[in-house]
C-alpha cells in the first residue's frame, strides 16, 4: 500500500491542472506516492499535453462530464493509498503540505479526514478552511447574515468557525472538498463520495458521514493556494442552480425527517438567497456592459511585479507588453500581480510572500511564470 493516493478531477483548466501537478510532485518529498487525473471530457487540450508532461499520472479520459463525484469514485476504486486525497486543479501546494498532513493523521489515529489552511489568490485566508455542519440552525444564521455580524460567536458564527486559531490544528465539522484527505481506513467504512451530488455539497455529505460513524475531522494549518472557481465558473448562473440544489439534496438526506416543520422554510430560504445572488450577478453583468458602453475615463492598464533573474524578467515582460499588462521590476512602484519565476521561487516563497503583502493590507494577485512553457498563469488569464 502506497503512503498517499491523489486524486484530481479537471475540467477545462490545462495550464492550472498542470501548475498544480508541478506543485504536487515538488511537495512529494519521502511519500510513496500515486496521482490520478479524472480529466471530465475537457474540450482544451489537456488530454494531449498532461499525459506527455506527467507520464507517471494514472489519467482517466471520461466521454462525457460526470460530475466531481462520479470523478472521484471512479479514481478512488483505484487508489491504494493509506491516505487518499482529493484536491482541486486550481491550487497550489508548498513543498510541507503534503508531509505535513499525512503526518499529522499518522499521530491522530481518531482523525478520519483533514484539511488544510486554503488562501485564496491575493494571500487572503479564505474562511471555508474550517466550517461547521450546516445545521438548520447554522443555515440559517448563514443565510440570515448573522454569521457575518457575528464571526466569533459559537452560536451564531458556527458556521465558518472563526472563534477558532487559524494558526493551531484544531478538530472541524467540515472539510473542503478542494484539499480533503481522508483515511483509507475512514474512507472504506463509511463509503465513497454520495453520486446524488454532481458538483457542491460532496464534500460536506462526506464530512459529515465520518463524523456520524465517529471519526475526528481536523484542520491543519499548513498552507496552500486555492484560486477558488477556476474550475467551477463560479460567476454564472449554472453554479447558484447547481450549488444551492446541493445544499437542498444535503439537508433533505440528512435533516428533512428531523425537521419536517421546518423544512419548508429552509427549503424557501435558499430559493430565496439564490435568488438573491442571481439578481447580483445580474447587476454586476449588467453594471459592466453600461460602463463598457459610456465609458468616464479610460481604464488604466493593469501592471504585473515581475520577480525573475534578468533573463527571464525579458521574456516576461515581452509576454505582458503583448497582453496588454504594465510590466514592473520594482517593489516601489506597486503592481496589482506579483509574478514569480517557478525556476527561481519555491511555490511555498510565493505563498508566503503573498500572504505577508495581505497581512499588510495589500490587495496583489499571485501569477506565475513557467520558462519552459513561456507562460503566465494569473488568477483570471493565460498569457503567452
Amino acid at each position: 500500500m502506497t503512503d498517499l493516493s491523489i486524486i484530481i478531477v479537471s475540467y477545462n483548466v490545462r495550464h492550472y491542472l498542470e501548475q498544480c501537478l508541478r506543485s504536487v510532485f515538488l511537495a512529494q518529498g519521502d511519500l510513496e506516492m500515486e496521482v490520478f487525473v479524472v480529466d471530465n471530457a475537457s474540450t482544451d487540450d489537456t488530454s494531449q499535453c498532461i499525459p506527455l508532461l506527467f507520464p507517471q499520472v494514472h489519467y482517466i479520459q471520461n466521454s462525457e462530464n460526470r460530475g466531481f463525484s462520479r470523478a472521484n469514485n471512479q479514481a478512488l476504486r483505484l487508489a491504494t493509498g493509506r491516505y487518499q486525497l482529493l484536491l482541486n486543479p486550481d491550487t497550489i501546494v508548498t513543498e510541507e503540505t503534503l508531509t505535513d498532513c499525512v503526518s499529522y493523521l499518522d499521530q491522530h489515529p481518531e482523525v478520519g479526514a483533514t484539511g488544510c489552511a486554503m488562501y485564496g489568490w491575493d494571500g487572503r485566508f479564505a474562511w471555508e478552511s474550517r466550517r461547521g455542519v450546516p445545521t438548520p440552525w447554522t443555515s440559517f444564521c448563514k443565510i440570515t447574515c448573522l454569521t457575518a455580524l457575528f464571526p466569533h460567536s459559537r452560536r451564531l458564527g458556527h458556521y465558518y468557525m472563526r472563534y477558532l486559531d487559524r494558526e493551531q490544528a484544531n478538530y472541524i465539522e467540515i472539510i473542503s472538498g478542494a484539499f480533503m484527505m481522508l483515511r483509507h481506513e475512514a474512507l472504506q467504512q463509511v463509503g465513497l463520495l454520495d453520486e446524488t451530488f454532481f458538483m457542491y455539497g460532496e464534500d460536506i455529505d462526506l464530512s459529515y458521514r465520518l463524523l456520524q460513524a465517529g471519526w475526528k475531522n481536523a484542520y491543519v494549518p499548513t498552507p496552500i493556494l486555492h484560486y477558488k472557481g477556476e474550475s467551477t465558473q463560479k460567476s454564472s448562473y449554472r453554479y447558484v442552480h447547481i450549488f444551492y440544489e446541493a445544499m437542498l439534496i444535503f439537508f433533505d438526506k440528512h435533516f428533512s425527517h428531523r425537521y419536517r416543520l421546518i423544512a419548508l422554510f429552509i427549503r424557501l430560504a435558499v430559493y430565496l438567497r439564490a435568488a438573491l445572488d442571481m439578481l447580483k450577478r445580474l447587476l454586476h453583468r449588467l453594471g459592466r456592459r453600461l460602463r463598457a458602453l459610456f465609458p468616464q475615463h479610460p481604464g488604466k492598464p493593469e501592471t504585473c511585479l515581475l520577480l525573475a533573474t534578468p533573463d527571464h524578467q525579458s521574456q516576461m515582460s515581452s509576454i505582458c507588453q503583448d497582453n496588454n499588462f504594465v510590466p514592473r521590476l520594482s517593489y516601489g512602484e506597486g503592481a496589482n500581480y506579483m509574478v514569480f519565476d517557478t525556476s527561481e521561487y519555491t511555490y511555498g516563497q510565493m505563498l508566503r510572500q503573498l500572504i505577508g503583502q495581505a497581512g499588510q493590507g495589500g490587495r496583489t494577485a499571485l501569477g506565475t511564470y513557467n520558462p519552459d512553457t513561456h507562460t503566465i498563469i494569473l488568477p483570471y488569464d493565460i498569457l503567452r
